[in-house]
């Protein structure tokens, strides 16, 4: 199997144990975009995610303008399809929240750390193909988590059990990504994905180097004062990426 099959099955598996669970607490939507995006998701595994990968980068979950939509992890939509050259039919979930509609590429709205995380390693290099020679992208979570007023839930804020419960199944997949990408690089987009990797990390043996970035949500008041300049900075620090 290749790398990309070997992710797409994880996904699969993953899929399966998070079906029905009652995450409870407050959470009355839950979103699964490998599942009504999973065209344009497994376009990105099989364009992007073949081979070994220098570094991986992972974030927490969906947002609701981005991966929700889009199924690419941090899936801004433009640069989904104008930058990755990606855009494939999305359904809709079973049970849809009236403040979150699932749209796909038609969706007018911006997902805020997507545009500023993608825009980062296009900036970065010369094409999307240039840069998933040697990095890629994967989220911890793939759910998506709503309350009744469509406020968007956190894995980190959810009830002690689904977070036990989400954490057994989504260390699984993660797992079978760093083996089957055999990364140099394990880089956290935030604490929460930082925690996660060192955990799996550590558990698989694998023998990788851990680190993190600032997460480059509009919600951190940290985030909106350069953060593409900040996650620079980290990256060349932590050695990365070379000092330009």
């Amino acid at each position: 199997m290749t790398s990309a099959d070997r992710m797409l099955a994880a996904a699969g598996q993953l899929t399966a144990v998070l079906e029905g669970f009652a995450f409870g607490g407050g959470v009355t939507h839950v979103y699964n975009p490998l599942t009504y995006a999973h065209r344009p998701h497994e376009a990105y595994l099989r364009r992007f995610g073949e081979g070994r990968k220098r570094v991986l980068f992972m974030g927490m979950n969906p947002g609701p303008w981005g991966m929700a939509q889009t199924g690419v992890p941090f899936g801004e939509i433009a640069a989904v399809r104008d930058w990755m050259g990606i855009e494939e039919p999305v359904d809709r979930p079973e049970r849809e929240h009236p403040k979150r509609r699932i749209e796909g590429f038609a969706c007018q709205k911006s997902e805020v750390s997507g545009r500023r995380l993608w825009g980062l390693f296009a900036a970065r290099s010369d094409g999307a193909n240039a840069f998933f020679r040697e990095h890629f992208v994967i989220n911890y979570c793939p759910l998506v988590f709503m309350e009744a007023s469509g406020r968007n839930r956190t894995p980190d804020k959810l009830s002690a059990v689904g977070q036990a419960f989400l954490e057994k199944a989504c260390d699984a997949c993660l797992a079978t990504a760093i083996a089957a990408l055999e990364p140099e690089w394990l880089i956290g987009v935030g604490a929460y994905a930082e925690a996660a990797l060192q955990r799996v990390a550590s558990a698989s043996g694998a023998r990788v180097k851990t680190g993190r970035i600032l997460h480059p949500s509009p919600a951190s008041p940290a985030a909106n004062r350069g953060w593409a300049e900040a996650a620079t900075r980290q990256l060349e620090a932590q050695g990365v990426w070379p000092i330009r």
